[in-house]
């Protein structure tokens, strides 16, 4: 090992500059073995770098190369494996950890003592060694802990030390001056050393020659100690002066001190006082407006307001520490509330006074609005309480309980006032409406079978418990409109005279003005109410209120709604607008359920109706969204919404099943059905209505409904008809629609006003076909074999040589249609179009002329035939397409 040990210093640690300390033989563990040698070495330059450095033989084995190094101050544990049993296998953790077995145990041992004393000498033991033997340490340091890092690692690290370039130099300069200091050392030893050994003998009598001039300085070493001494004397007194000085001026600065701390205490006390005499005295003026102040006189609820804002102030004063602990505050505290519970009571039955007195007040108001459709005026009510608003604010901010009692108090009053003025409004609402029943108008224009006609009447008069309109005048309207019943085999043949035309045009619009006049005052009142509510409860902050407790339900067409309040359940308002919501909903918890009955009514009174207050009630609450989309006026006229809109469908519904249940008279002509009649006024009134409305698409989606259910029901009524041809009815009745959507522009219907002129046309062609017939019936059998000869491949010039078909047949046949049983002919077909054609569409001309086009064209067909298949012949018809025109002419005239 010493061998290799000298060849690594000289072959790779010399080069360098680099002293080989250490070396073990290892091999990675786990692992086919493969030698490798782990150096420790350090550098010959200072600063001293100490490195770990793997070492491996190359391949061809002649040589050693540097493989790996690690600085040692990387190193971070030593791991022996086993402190008590021999182990070859070791631990070092740089960046990571690398295992390994060395050859023997002396080597691991060794290399470990060696790391560690590099440890203790350069890094100042930051490496951790754990596992490792105490004894194994103890054994490098054999004469203590100094000792041992200052000379036994100094002897073990300097066992060899080269000579540097200076000391070279020097050597060589000597050895120059002596001519055999190469050839004979012994004689250049001997001569260095009678030359040391003078040096020796010249410093010897040097020293004793300078023995005077040391007595001479150690004499003046004496004298100038004494002369210290008596300077030490005089500094000794000095400071016993200072001393008593010292502690008169302490004295001094002591008395100072506590002068200027009592100053200072003086001051602060005196800021206390002034803090708490400025910010929690209450003036004499304000505790008497609060205990004695006129809530009744402007003058003196100013007053109340300025002393319950300063009593206020005074409450909530930031008190500084240990304010609370002194005995007058707290009597102070104690006093305000004292005065602010007082006040707050005095208040609070004041206010719950004004609220009794106003109910009684506006209810003898009431009388004076039963026969006008307006609601009172609460604006003086508002205008009065408005001046307690900034005392409502103190008073939430105070005492919430009894702002919160004051609130209830004020919707349970308010609710039962509104209920008794809203309830007569609506009854005189009622009242009004069904006022046209004593002209016997209200029924006649109903679009609906005969036996619905009868249910809604039955409920109108047995329905007085859900309306609270007039029960006299509804007995009224069920007596009149019993008689204008009829039977249900007429009623729907009868259904056009019952329509929309016939109703006089004043009675609509005078539902139309009220419905419009009872939204109009129904919005500034809430509008109103909600605007006070806002500015007299102080809602601009976010509160929590318990909610009020109530639970209803109400009936109403096509459902139930349902409002429930959990009894005695605080309910969490999240912010103003869901809290004055919560109390306008509480105080006009009526108008919800009244506004649907009157809307049933008025749907029962005439279906139609349902277009005015769909219109209407759109426009409110489209005007009300934009204002606020989440107010109670804009969320209660949203569901009121609902229900026009759910009475609007049902109207439509019912047009459709009228349309889908229609019986025809197998006795008479059909003519234009009433269904059809009932949607030309169906369109005309609902243009007139909708012309600018928010809900234009509602009405065009029932449009659309309603003209595929009248196509589809005049397909099935003319499929049914007896009297009157398929072609007729569907000719008419479309031309009819088609007249309809013409005149009345409807955009959505623009797909089906052409397929109802495409019909129209369609079924025109058909019945005039179909009419018309064959009036020269034998040649037009003659001229289909002629046809059938041409399509067999004869040539159109060949054919009169056929036996059937020559021109002695042709003669024969044109001889029996002369001019006089064409006319005769006509004439009979004319009678039978007048026959089945109806008045009021007026159709007759046109089918006579198309007939007559077309008879014509069957004409020209004959004619153009005996000119191709009998060129030459001289043949002709014996009569013409002038002929053909005077007989139409006449004909037309003379009926």
């Amino acid at each position: 090992m010493t061998a290799i040990k000298h060849a690594l210093q000289r072959d790779i640690f010399t080069p360098n500059d680099e002293r080989l300390l250490s070396i073990v033989n290892v091999c990675k563990a786990g692992k086919k073995k493969r030698n490798c040698f782990l150096c420790a070495t350090v550098t010959t330059e200072r600063p001293v770098q100490v490195n770990v450095v793997k070492v491996k033989k190359s391949d061809k084995g002649d040589f050693y190369k540097r493989q790996t190094a690690w600085a040692l101050r990387d190193l971070a544990v030593v791991d022996a494996k086993d402190a008590v049993k021999e182990n070859p296998e070791f631990d070092l953790h740089f960046d990571k950890v690398y295992k390994w077995v060395a050859s023997s145990t002396v080597e691991k041992n060794t290399f470990i003592s060696c790391i560690w004393k590099l440890n203790q000498r350069y890094l100042r033991k930051k490496i951790d060694f754990t596992n490792v033997s105490s004894q194994l340490l103890e054994e490098s340091v054999p004469s203590g802990e100094n000792q041992s890092v200052a000379g036994g690692d100094e002897e073990a690290v300097d066992e060899y030390q080269e000579l540097n370039a200076r000391e070279e130099q020097d050597i060589e300069i000597m050895m120059e001056g002596c001519e055999y200091a190469i050839s004979n050392a012994e004689a250049f030893a001997e001569k260095l050393s009678r030359e040391l050994q003078v040096l020796d003998g010249a410093n010897i009598q040097s020293i004793m020659a300078s023995e005077k001039q040391v007595n001479i300085l150690m004499k003046l070493l004496d004298e100038a100690l004494k002369e210290v001494d008596q300077i030490e004397l005089k500094l000794s007194s000095y400071e016993e002066m200072l001393q008593s000085v010292k502690e008169q001026m302490d004295q001094i600065s002591e008395s100072n001190h506590l002068i200027h701390l009592s100053n200072t205490n003086n001051v602060k006390l005196l800021s206390e006082i002034e803090f708490l005499v400025n910010h929690m005295d209450l003036a004499k003026g304000h505790i008497k407006a609060l205990q004695e102040g006129d809530l009744t006189s402007s003058r003196g609820i100013e007053a109340c307001t300025n002393a319950a804002d300063a009593l206020l102030q005074c409450m909530n004063v930031a008190l500084r520490p240990g304010h609370d602990m002194l005995h007058a505050v707290k009597q102070q505290q104690q006093r305000f509330s004292d005065l602010r519970e007082q006040f707050a009571r005095r208040l609070a039955s004041h206010l719950n006074s004004v609220f009794v007195q106003q109910g009684h007040d506006q209810s003898s108001t009431l009388a004076q609005h039963s026969v006008e459709l307006t609601l009172p005026n609460h604006h003086p009510f508002h205008r009065d309480l408005l001046r307690y608003a900034k005392l409502m604010e103190w008073l939430k901010n105070t005492d919430y309980g009894k702002y919160e009692g004051l609130t209830k108090n004020y919707m349970d009053y308010l609710s039962r006032l509104y209920e008794r003025e809203i309830k007569d409004f609506f009854e005189v609402a009622k009242i009004k409406m069904t006022g046209t029943t004593r002209e016997g108008k209200k029924f006649a224009t109903l679009p609906r079978k005969e036996s619905a006609v009868k249910q809604e009447t039955e409920s109108l008069h047995g329905s007085s418990g859900k309306l609270t309109g007039s029960t006299s005048s509804l007995n009224k309207l069920s007596v009149q409109s019993s008689g204008n019943r009829r039977s249900q085999s007429s009623s729907l043949l009868d259904m056009g005279n019952m329509s929309a035309s016939d109703l006089d045009v004043a009675d609509r619009t005078k539902f139309d003005k009220i419905f419009e006049q009872v939204l109009s005052e129904l919005e500034p009142l809430c509008l109103a109410e909600q605007d006070f509510i806002s500015k007299f409860f102080k809602l601009q902050q976010h509160q929590s209120i318990s909610g009020t407790t109530t639970n209803e339900a109400e009936e109403m067409d096509g459902g139930t709604l349902s409002r429930s309040y959990a009894s005695g359940v605080p309910q969490t308002i999240s912010s103003e607008k869901d809290m004055i919501r919560q109390m306008m909903t509480k105080i006009f918890r009526c108008i919800e359920p009244e506004l649907n009955n009157l809307i049933a009514l008025g749907d029962k009174i005439d279906s139609f109706n349902s277009l005015y207050m769909l219109v209407k009630m759109s426009h409110h609450v489209w005007t009300a969204q934009n204002v606020d989309p989440a107010s109670f006026l804009s969320t209660t006229l949203g569901n009121v919404l609902v229900t026009v809109k759910r009475n609007f469908d049902k109207c439509i519904s019912n047009q459709m099943k009228q349309m889908d249940e229609v019986k025809i008279s197998k006795k008479s002509k059909v003519g234009i059905l009433p269904f059809v009649a009932e949607f030309e006024e169906f369109a005309a009134l609902a243009e007139s209505i909708f012309k600018n409305a928010e809900r234009r698409g509602d009405l065009d989606k029932a449009y659309i409904k309603l003209i595929r259910a009248v196509f589809v029901s005049v397909e099935k009524v003319a499929n049914e008809s007896q009297k009157t041809p398929r072609d007729v009815v569907m000719m008419e009745n479309f031309h009819h629609i088609f007249a309809t959507l013409s005149r009345l522009k409807i955009s959505c219907l623009e797909a089906e006003k052409k397929e109802a002129k495409q019909k129209y046309t369609d079924h025109l062609q058909c019945y005039v076909i179909h009419s018309l017939g064959q009036p020269l019936e034998k040649l037009n059998h003659f001229f289909e074999g002629v046809e059938a000869r041409v399509a067999q491949g004869i040539r159109e010039e060949e054919v009169s040589y056929q036996l059937a078909f020559n021109k002695q047949e042709l003669r024969k046949v044109i001889k029996e249609y002369p001019g006089k049983e064409v006319k005769k002919g006509l004439d009979n077909l004319y009678k039978k179009v007048d026959k089945h054609l109806c008045e009021e569409e007026n159709l007759l001309q046109v089918v006579w002329h198309s007939m007559q086009d077309e008879f014509i064209r069957q004409y020209k067909h004959f004619e153009g035939l005996i000119a191709r298949c009998y060129p030459g012949s001289g043949i002709t018809m014996e009569f013409t397409i002038q002929d053909i025109l005077d007989y139409c002419s006449s004909i037309a005239q003379s009926h």
